[in-house]
């Protein structure tokens, strides 16, 4: 059995390498756990390799919130030290402090 070590961490803000978007990770997938369809609806020059973690974003760009999924390989950590405007981080974290969101709940 493979052992996968995330590189980031729940309440981190992370930046995509290729599109103008940054985000707080929610949770992650030790490997690829999106349908099919969403997969293949990458351009096959573009696609990740499945077999790495992917992380669910709270995520912002210049014009709006949303959640993304993501591949490891095209996350950066971000120390920019602005927070992020997801109306929806109050769910799930607390204040944003020393540049990233404390959980605010209890994981199981």
């Amino acid at each position: 059995m493979q052992t996968t070590r995330a590189k980031y961490h729940l309440g981190q803000i992370v930046r995509h390498k290729k599109h103008p978007f940054r985000g707080v990770v929610f949770d992650v997938d030790a490997m690829f756990s999106n349908s099919d369809a969403w997969y293949e609806a990458i351009p096959e020059e573009s696609r990740p390799d499945k077999d790495q973690p992917f992380y669910h974003l709270l995520a912002e760009n210049e014009e709006s919130y949303y959640v993304a999924y993501v591949s490891e390989q095209n996350l950066v950590a971000d120390y920019s030290g602005e927070p992020v405007g997801h109306p929806d981080l109050d769910d799930l974290f607390g204040d944003f402090e020393d540049g990233v969101y404390p959980l605010q709940f209890q994981l199981n």
